[in-house]
């Protein structure tokens, strides 16, 4: 079996669960270790939850090339539902087993479909009533068409999918499902919010377009092609690639390319390792233009460009650590004092809300009954920290703000906060209501 039993932040094969149960009331307390056997033990001052626990499944990449990028989110969504059990857990009437924790159990994908079909269904044996995924977009699309079959099949053991991160546009359109529940912004709605940016810089005449090599790759490029054919008709696209994703170890060959193409500018969705090292080749090679990126502002690659980045790469985001405010300043601090490990600054904004708009949805249906929840998911509506949304309940596609920055050394105004220690944040150049921020769909939606 692939599911990994796991101990803290490591798998291993010695503990059966990874068991959220307790945490302290206070968002900046990082008295309670995520290291643990069974189950956690109360911090001083932390709320013990007695239910039965609400089984959440995560399965990812916890493995391979794209670990990083599974171990990022399993940190988010724990610290999202230890802020949950602290206040005492899910709230539940008495015939609904009254207050209950949040469970958060690890299944490893290993960055494959037929390891994450294999998780899902390890998982639902399991007792796991929600399903969390988003590292993948195809991966993404075989989860909703394999919970649609199973949720028909099985409607006493059914689950809703909660996807913090596949961005492909088809998700909430053509393959939309009454079960799945996107959190991210897609990724038109996020080539927007980069457009805004590019089309004020008026000395940008060509680009190069860069992408990983299936769905959601392909997407940012086509949508790339189309928004600049829109709004910038004057810009050139002098080279367009797609490569193997998570494959490629030397992005040299491509980073020639590119610089040769004589391209001011690159557009890439790449995300982990496959953009880390994208932008190390190109600093490496020589290349002097700038990046406007899906994820740029972590996982290494601030680092990674070094001072060549400086002002060069753009970053889009439902949330930055330098976003105004003293409420998003608590927040990002809160969260580096739970992991304060260099490697371990990653923190989105949307995975907490998503685990908010979980809790409240299971206490508004009364019940852990994924249809109840479902229901209720469909008009979530969550504030956080100063920052919110809302779930669009015509295609299930989170709404709300995004924000664009651009790289540039931490102490510059409006860079309070680095990345990773890198010495290197990003500063906000542009931020993108909610409103604003929505596009129209194509779902045609059976309910349920």
């Amino acid at each position: 079996m692939n599911k990994l039993r796991s101990v803290g932040l490591k798998t291993s094969a010695a503990a059966l669960r990874h068991t959220v149960l307790a945490a302290s009331a206070a968002l900046a307390c990082a008295l309670l270790p995520l290291a643990a056997p069974q189950a956690q033990a109360a911090a001083p001052g932390a709320a013990v939850v007695q239910g039965k626990p609400i089984k959440v499944a995560l399965i990812e990449s916890l493995s391979g090339a794209f670990a990083n990028t599974g171990e990022a989110v399993y940190r988010n969504v724990f610290w999202a539902m230890e802020r949950v059990n602290a206040r005492g857990g899910v709230q539940l009437p008495a015939a609904a087993g009254g207050p209950r924790p949040l469970v958060l159990e690890r299944y490893d994908s290993k960055g494959q479909n037929e390891e994450a079909l294999s998780a899902l269904r390890a998982a639902i044996d399991d007792g796991a009533q929600v399903i969390l995924q988003g590292n993948s977009s195809a991966t993404a699309a075989v989860l909703i068409e394999a919970i649609n079959k199973h949720n028909e099949r099985e409607p006493a053991k059914r689950v809703v999918f909660l996807n913090y991160a596949a961005v492909d546009p088809i998700l909430t359109n053509e393959k939309c499902s009454f079960w799945h529940f996107r959190f991210d912004a897609h990724a038109d709605m996020r080539m927007a919010a980069l457009m805004d940016v590019m089309r004020e810089d008026k000395a940008l005449k060509s680009v190069y377009l860069i992408g990983q090599d299936y769905s959601f790759g392909q997407a940012v490029l086509r949508e790339a092609r189309k928004q600049l054919g829109a709004q910038r008709p004057d810009v050139a696209i002098a080279g367009e690639e797609l490569h193997p994703i998570g494959r490629v170890k030397d992005f040299a060959p491509y980073a020639v390319k590119i610089k040769t193409s004589g391209a001011q500018a690159v557009v890439t969705g790449n995300w982990g390792n496959d953009l880390t090292l994208l932008v190390k080749a190109a600093r490496e090679v020589g290349y002097e233009g700038s990046f406007y990126t899906f994820y740029g502002n972590a996982l290494g690659a601030p680092a990674a460009m070094g001072d060549a980045g400086i002002g060069k790469v753009v970053a889009v985001a439902d949330w930055l650590p330098n976003v105004p405010g003293a409420q998003s300043e608590a927040f990002y601090q809160s969260f580096r004092t739970r992991f304060p490990k260099p490697q371990d600054d990653y923190v989105h904004m949307r995975m907490q809300l998503m685990v908010e708009a979980l809790a409240q949805s299971i206490e508004r249906a009364g019940s852990t009954e994924a249809t109840a929840v479902a229901r209720q998911l469909e008009n979530a509506n969550v504030q956080l920290s100063g920052q919110g949304g809302s779930m669009r309940a015509a295609d299930h596609q989170f709404q709300q703000a995004l924000v664009v920055g651009v790289m540039d050394k931490k102490g510059t105004p409006g860079v309070k906060f680095d990345v990773e220690g890198s010495g290197y944040g990003f500063r906000v150049v542009r931020q993108i209501p909610a409103a604003k921020a929505q596009q129209p769909h194509s779902c045609n939606m059976q309910r349920y």
